[in-house]
């Protein structure tokens, strides 16, 4: 019998987000990057190869037919993750988790693999079983259905996977994994791209659940092409600082469920453990007599969490005054501050201004900016915001203050936690229809209302 012939070739991947070239380029085309072009040498076999997230007979069906394929959920057993998910594991979904080197990824997949009461296979590319083992004792573990397998060949690891019929997959991780019919290195575009569809095959074939563990780069980005990022179900990340305690895990990309969700988590000597009450977290280290400081209540996802913004406007010494801002936008404070020097003639174009949310969340909605501006009013007047008070609001360009969304979650969130009064959009009250909590509602329609009330 003849030998199946081999095509080789030579082409130029982006390692930012995966486009392919016939020849390098300086710059990319899609993500518009520089210098991030890579050639690799890929052999394949002749004969076709391709996956597919379903199985086609050539022939189209009217959708309205299709009878709806009930997806039972399993959970992992870790209420956090579960909430991040949807609500659990969809059987035949993969999922991408990344995060920074240290960060806990291996921690919460092992915690939540020892946890479920489903077969569960272990793969690990980067650490022995005597290493596993090490961390499984640390952390009190104990499970009957957790298998483990120190392995990085990717056929080997489908054998395996094929002969055992898990329920989950943790593959950690997929920069280790290579298929020997590629002769690119481990983690090279190519491998990370095949691997990934391969594994993707295998679950959709077979109902398994899959968690590939990614890295991340130095930027800040999930490492590998951007079609990684398209091929899986859900991508999570993990986020935090390695030197504090607190994780937040949060949903990138959600196929069947919300991305709004987040998880939060306490990294302790026996493990990570899950938060039921962020709010608590974010306030208890909160002074209550200083100037800038500001309480306010954002919503994520179906959970209103309560957080301090932290303003400081000092003299600037120098012709270019900063603008540091950490957990929103930077583009949105330079509004914001303008907005400020505009409509309430507060001279700022001549200070530093630095802005904290504090507990490491970023937050993207509207309903910050009005804390954002009490916090920077507070600092450069050196006046306190009533510390009793919870503030939300949107700020337009003319110094109006919008509604906003979920009012009624937030009194109550402010209500549990013992605060006595909460400032919202005038505009947002007629929404209100139970109130309770017995706290103190006030309505504003400009900032410079706003300013005026929430002062001490």
């Amino acid at each position: 019998m003849a030998k199946i012939a081999k095509k080789q070739k030579t082409t130029f991947f982006c390692t930012s987000c995966g486009t392919e070239s016939v020849r390098w380029v300086g710059k990319c085309p899609a993500c518009g990057e520089w210098n991030t072009y890579k050639e690799e040498l890929v052999i394949e076999d002749s004969g076709k190869r391709a996956f597919s997230a379903g199985i086609s007979s050539g022939v189209a069906t009217l959708l309205n037919e299709v009878q709806a394929m009930k997806s039972d959920r399993f959970q992992t057993g870790i209420d956090e993750f579960d909430r991040v998910l949807g609500g659990g594991f969809i059987p035949g979904s993969i999922i991408l988790l990344a995060g920074d080197p240290g960060i806990g990824k291996s921690t919460l997949v092992l915690q939540a693999a020892a946890a479920m009461k489903e077969t569960v296979l272990y793969v690990s590319g980067e650490e022995s079983t005597e290493q596993i083992k090490l961390r499984y004792d640390r952390l009190g573990l104990s499970s009957t259905t957790l298998h483990f397998l120190p392995e990085t060949e990717l056929n080997t690891i489908r054998g395996v996977i094929e002969k055992l019929s898990p329920s989950l997959v943790v593959i950690d991780s997929i920069q280790t994994v290579y298929s020997e019919s590629l002769q690119n290195t481990p983690g090279s575009v190519t491998q990370l791209r095949e691997c990934t569809a391969s594994l993707m095959a295998l679950a959709k074939k077979m109902r398994v659940t899959v968690i590939i563990i990614g890295h991340i780069t130095k930027e800040g980005t999930i490492a590998g092409p951007k079609i990684l990022e398209h091929i899986v179900d859900t991508v999570i990340l993990f986020e935090g600082e390695s030197s504090r305690f607190y994780r937040i895990l949060r949903a990138q990309k959600n196929r069947f469920g919300s991305v709004n969700e987040i998880g939060v988590f306490e990294m302790q000597d026996i493990g990570l453990r899950q938060v039921l009450n962020p709010s608590e977290l974010f306030l208890r280290e909160r002074k209550s007599n200083t100037t800038g400081s500001v309480i306010t209540c954002s919503v994520e996802g179906a959970r209103p969490v309560l957080l301090e913004v932290q303003g400081l406007v000092t003299p600037s010494n120098f012709g270019n005054p900063q603008r540091v801002a950490n957990g929103i936008d930077y583009r949105r404070l330079s509004i914001l501050l303008a907005v400020i020097e505009k409509r309430n003639n507060q001279r700022l174009s001549t200070a530093n201004v630095f802005l904290n949310i504090t507990g490491g969340l970023r937050i993207d909605e509207t309903s910050i900016d009005l804390p954002v501006c009490c916090a920077v009013i507070s600092s450069f007047l050196e006046c306190q915001i009533d510390p009793k008070m919870v503030i939300a609001g949107e700020v337009g360009l003319g110094g109006e203050v919008r509604s906003i969304s979920n009012v009624e979650k937030r009194i109550n969130e402010a209500g549990k936690l013992g605060f006595e009064r909460i400032m919202l959009p005038a505009t947002s009250l007629k929404s209100i229809k139970n109130n309770t909590t017995g706290i103190e509602v006030i309505g504003v329609e400009f900032l410079s209302e706003a300013i005026q009330k929430a002062m001490k």
